[in-house]
């Protein structure tokens, strides 16, 4: 699989971002992933990059929420990146979300990850997780239009 580097560093770090909810870390986070990808030869050249690049973002992401952080953020650091996808409303359902559903609707409906590669990261079934991914959309879009 050609993987291009810069397309797939944005979607980790929006990943990342939406994990932590927190710039400076998600970047962290973020380059650690592709350091970790690179120094390993292992899963480079078996066809689950995507899968094995996630994987180790998730890792990071629930590593990096268990640490006590002390360290205050520069005060001119903007809240969030810029996302024209999501707005007010939308963030604020999403928010509402349980975080195993917000991660799935990050991953496949912002990120566009492959259902193939949500299938065997979350080890379901193609139809689960459709079923599953309907099931979140519906009650979304219900709670959006009421």
């Amino acid at each position: 699989m050609a993987l291009d580097i810069e397309e797939q560093y944005e979607r980790i770090y929006r990943y990342c971002y939406f994990r932590l909810r927190d710039r400076h870390w998600a970047e962290d986070v973020t380059q650690e992933t592709f350091l970790r990808w690179l120094s390993s030869d292992t899963y480079r050249d078996t066809g689950q990059t995507l899968q094995y690049l996630y994987t180790i973002a998730r890792n990071l992401c629930i590593d990096e929420g268990r640490k006590p952080h002390s360290e205050p953020l520069p005060e001119d650091m903007p809240a969030e990146p810029d996302d024209p996808l999501l707005s007010l409303a939308l963030r604020s359902e999403l928010d509402g979300l349980p975080p195993e559903d917000r991660e799935l609707v990050l991953l496949r409906v912002v990120n566009e990850v492959p259902v193939g590669v949500l299938c065997r990261l979350y080890g379901v079934s193609r139809f689960a997780l459709y079923r599953r991914l309907r099931g979140i959309l519906k009650r979304l879009r219900q709670r959006l239009e009421g």
